[in-house]
């Protein structure tokens, strides 16, 4: 029998094994614009102002409360790799149908609320008239996806934790792609217009799902059924509430940083508002390959610790460390060169385009400052060690905004890009600092 300072078998971890993983899932996050674009060129199409802010504002309410979840997903990635790690083929699936339940109870929680999300939502981010309506439609339309769209979390989450990136790929396409084809034809052919896109999205989540589950017991058959034994240890559940608990708290931090930065930018204008969030696309353009990276941390580490192989979980470090750094210092380099280019695609505001100019080394810096962050976050999720990745992001938070107390009084707009780029060098650094410690723990058999 195999004893606990034992792995089940050697981990091979090489720069296939974090690109067979991280490419398909860039390319799969790249997929995500793409529908926003088609919605809101759908809905412009109508000629209707009002229609558009209206679904700017039901999406931006969207992207909040999904993006709040996301815990779905990477917490599924994590034990679902461990599991594997350790060789356990029937915790797998125990781990895939407790998070099901889980993501469909978040799911029938927000459709039990849904009529305070349609009429208050809109309200809270200050729509009225046509405009509340139009995102009033949206919103009651699209929230009846809410229990699909959070299983299609946790169905990505299984196959990545399995390692199947471009399953993952996959599933994504098919999602967005449904999407955006069902939006072009309910919201533009047939002239639904907001509705039909709002159709189309749910229309998608559908599909994805069904293609997710169809490819779960098609791939491993009667070994993924479901037992009742499966949901109902208590300690296992406990886990599993517990790191939901603190990825959520993370990401809330996360949230609130970024939300501080458009608050407070707004007091310097609409023109600098309007040029910060030009340039914050910078950063979304490097989140894509930095998000797939960690995707990969998460998966290999997680699968590294479940089978207790620490040259595996060194390697994993190492490799998706020096991708990370390597994509960041190409990417500075690129933004630097075509940022102006980039901006003046973006907008054709000549006031707008002068002020990004202004800031747009910040933003370049972003994709460098932030690699270590997004790394360190997959390989703390991978190993379960949510706690300290809490506990280092409220630190994080709380250092961002006394930089911003401090900055942003004496320089301004600069102040508050500077703050930007030492909260998410903190949030690296932090995590850097607990990471041998939390390794030599985690390894003590091994030692």
């Amino acid at each position: 029998m195999t004893s606990p300072s034992t792995p089940f078998r050697d981990i091979e971890v090489s720069h296939r094994t974090v690109l067979a993983i991280a490419v398909p899932m860039t390319l799969g996050f790249v997929t995500t614009p793409l529908l926003g674009l088609t919605d809101t060129a759908v809905v412009g199409r109508s000629g209707s102002a009002e229609a558009l802010a209206g679904l700017a504002i039901a999406a931006a309410l969207f992207d909040l409360l999904f993006a709040s979840l996301n815990f779905l997903r990477a917490s599924t990635t994590a034990l679902v790799a461990q599991a594997q790690g350790r060789g356990e083929a029937d915790e797998l699936f125990a781990v895939f149908w407790r998070s099901i339940v889980l993501s469909v109870g978040f799911g029938l929680l927000i459709l039990l609320v849904a009529p305070i999300i349609i009429t208050g939502g809109p309200a809270l981010m200050g729509a009225a008239g046509d405009v509340q309506t139009a995102a009033a439609t949206y919103i009651g339309i699209r929230i009846l996806a809410a229990p699909i769209t959070l299983a299609n979390f946790t169905l990505l989450g299984f196959v990545l934790g399995r390692g199947l990136g471009k399953v993952g790929l996959a599933l994504q396409i098919v999602l967005n792609g449904v999407n955006i084809a069902m939006s072009i034809l309910l919201g533009l052919t047939f002239g639904y217009g907001i509705a039909g896109v709002a159709w189309g999205t749910v229309l998608g989540e559908t599909v994805a799902m069904l293609a997710g589950f169809g490819f779960v017991f098609w791939r491993y058959g009667k070994s993924a059924m479901p037992r009742m034994s499966m949901l109902t240890d208590g300690a296992k559940l406990m886990a599993l509430f517990r790191l939901n608990r603190d990825i959520l708290i993370r990401t809330f931090s996360l949230i609130t940083a970024f939300t501080a930065m458009t608050r407070i930018g707004s007091g310097f204008g609409a023109v600098t508002l309007a040029a910060n969030a030009v340039l914050m696309n910078f950063f979304m353009i490097a989140s894509f390959y930095l998000d797939g990276m960690a995707t990969a941390a998460e998966q290999i580490v997680g699968e590294a610790v479940g089978a207790r192989h620490r040259p595996a979980f060194v390697k994993a470090v190492q490799l998706t460390g020096l991708w990370s750094f390597g994509l960041a210092i190409a990417s500075l380099g690129f933004f630097l060169a075509f940022g102006d280019a980039i901006v003046g695609f973006i907008t054709t505001a000549g006031d707008v385009r002068a002020v990004a100019q202004t800031y747009l080394l910040y933003a370049a810096l972003t994709a460098l400052t932030g690699a270590l962050a997004f790394q360190m976050d997959g390989v703390f999720i991978g190993a379960t060690w949510s706690s300290e990745m809490r506990n280092m992001m409220i630190l994080a938070l709380l250092g961002y905004l006394a930089s911003v107390a401090v900055l942003v009084p004496l320089l301004g707009n600069h102040g508050l890009w500077i703050a930007l780029n030492m909260f998410l060098a903190l949030r690296g650094l932090l995590l850097l600092s607990r990471l041998k410690a939390k390794t030599d723990q985690t390894f003590a058999d091994n030692q």
